[in-house]
């Protein structure tokens, strides 16, 4: 949560060049015409998850990993604030992802190996 509020306090939407090859084409759209899209994409994705969360361990686990890839692609506030030489949008609250990062694939991984 907090990273969300950084990001957004320091406009790194308006920064970042993946923000904007990802949700470009939202912004041809209306306020209204983006929020009716972004919600039909989060309700299907919650849809979806919540099938495979109730298939087992094993789907948890899997879908558990990508919440763990995300902690390493948090990683480029890093790499784009020592790219420009200062502070990037999201880059104070991002130093602790790479340790959150290590503890969890370190559970993920013990997870995984009893679940197999």
């Amino acid at each position: 949560m907090a990273h969300g509020v950084e990001e957004f306090m320091t406009h790194f939407y308006d920064t970042d060049t993946h923000n904007g090859a990802i949700f470009g084409a939202l912004s041809e759209l209306s306020n209204h015409g983006a929020t009716f899209v972004t919600f039909q994409v989060m309700l299907g994705l919650l849809l979806v998850i919540s099938f495979l969360l109730i298939l087992g361990e094993k789907w948890r686990c899997n879908i558990l990993a990508i919440v763990g890839i995300v902690y390493i692609y948090e990683l480029h506030h890093l790499y784009k604030a020592a790219i420009i030489g200062g502070y990037y949008p999201g880059l104070y609250t991002s130093l602790v992802f790479p340790v959150i990062a290590f503890f969890f694939w370190k559970e993920w991984l013990h997870v995984k190996k009893q679940i197999k």
